[in-house]
């Protein structure tokens, strides 16, 4: 069997993994990148609706969920949003802000995998594609080796950056939780993030004719809420809002949802009522929302063919709240096939925050979504894979 050395190797050539065997290989180490994948950076390629969200002005540990919520705070100050931009300005990649912050490539997400590769180039990495590593192990006398195939390979470092269990249909497996535990670290509990909600079959039987629907809401869950577009779908619900609270959001749990912030629709029907009461609800209702869901309202309420002055305060109360404060449990999310990312993983406790190195076993690092950083909607996920990714380069 084929024996090499490296002095650092990378499991994943996703955002993450690219990020470090650039930095890594700047600073003069050998570096190697493995991955079971035909390309480099699938998830790059196909975020953003092609474009790739690669970042966000507004990056702050609020924006991040963790069992350890302040772990993230020194690769995200080391490494922020404006050294990344300078990193795309270099390699002349034409960018704008979308919303809240949110960064688009102009053109294609391909030039942000291109800038990785190029920048890995420039620093002497070498990358392996489709190549599946089959056994780690530490050795004897320090470091790591690995076999992929008919090759091993020994190294001093090894970084794990495979990423999570989001989205199988273009490689995504477990493979980072299964070498954290088989190195006696802990996994936190992961769960699809950043994912559609489904409604049960009686729920799904009144909202699944408003199918393609889309609305302006504010979504809560306990206590947490956003502002975004919500869209109705044939399982459910979906929209930046939707998938946004859906990193909150626990099985049995309601999530209350107002189509109409910052709007007192009991007060709008109360005047309207007042001032024509010979008018429809779905009418008035027709000025806040798209007239096929103000109809589906007005139909599950019994109110399609009435008049606002045939309806008391207490209807109106009610009609209100079906817009304004719409109370429904999901029965669960379209699951990994269609989350971006997964909410947990590599327990913090057991990494180095300046390093992303395992405590318990020196050389061995994690990077990127593998860990139990989980950041919200927006290309928050993508700058936590180049604050962690960064980090990691400058240790191994």
């Amino acid at each position: 069997m084929k024996t090499r050395y490296r002095d650092v190797v990378i499991i994943g050539a996703g955002a993450a993994g690219m990020m470090c065997a650039a930095e890594a290989g700047r600073r003069g180490r050998r570096v190697l990148v493995v991955d079971h994948a035909q390309t480099p950076g699938e998830k790059i390629r196909i975020s953003g609706g092609g474009r790739c969200n690669f970042t966000n002005l507004n990056t702050a540990p609020r924006n991040f969920l963790s069992q350890n919520p302040r772990f993230c705070i020194s690769a995200l100050s080391r490494y922020t949003s404006q050294d990344f931009i300078a990193l795309v300005r270099r390699h002349g990649i034409a960018f704008h802000e979308k919303i809240l912050g949110q960064l688009f490539c102009d053109q294609s997400a391909q030039q942000i995998i291109t800038m990785l590769t190029d920048e890995m180039a420039a620093g002497g990495v070498e990358l392996a594609l489709s190549t599946g590593v089959e056994t780690v192990e530490a050795a004897a006398d320090g470091g790591f080796r690995l076999r992929t195939g008919n090759e091993m390979i020994h190294c001093a470092s090894l970084v794990i950056a495979s990423g999570g269990l989001s989205i199988p249909k273009i490689g995504a497996t477990g493979f980072g939780y299964d070498i954290a535990r088989q190195f006696g670290l802990k996994v936190t509990e992961t769960r699809p993030a950043l994912v559609p909600l489904t409604f049960g079959p009686e729920d799904l039987a009144r909202v699944k004719p408003l199918a393609g629907v889309a609305v302006d809401a504010r979504v809560s869950c306990d206590g947490t809420g956003f502002d975004e577009a919500l869209l109705f779908t044939h399982r459910g619900l979906s929209g930046p809002v939707i998938l946004q609270i859906s990193s909150f959001w626990r099985d049995g749990r309601d999530i209350v949802v107002d189509m109409a912030p910052g709007v007192d629709v009991f007060e709008l029907l109360r005047q309207a009522r007042s001032d024509s009461g010979r008018q429809a609800p779905v009418t008035v209702l027709s000025r806040l929302l798209p007239r096929r869901l103000a109809q589906r309202i007005a139909e599950d309420h019994g109110v399609e063919t009435a008049r606002l002055a045939d309806l008391g305060d207490r209807r109106l109360r009610t009609l209100a709240d079906a817009v304004g404060a719409w109370r429904i449990r999901p029965a669960g999310t379209e699951g990994y096939r269609t989350a971006e990312v997964t909410l947990g993983g590599v327990d913090t406790r057991e990494l180095d925050q300046k390093t992303m190195m395992a405590r318990k076993l020196p050389g061995l690092h994690f990077i990127g979504e593998v860990v139990d950083v989980t950041g919200w909607l927006g290309g928050y996920n993508f700058q936590w894979a180049w604050s962690s990714g960064w980090a990691a380069g400058q240790a191994v």
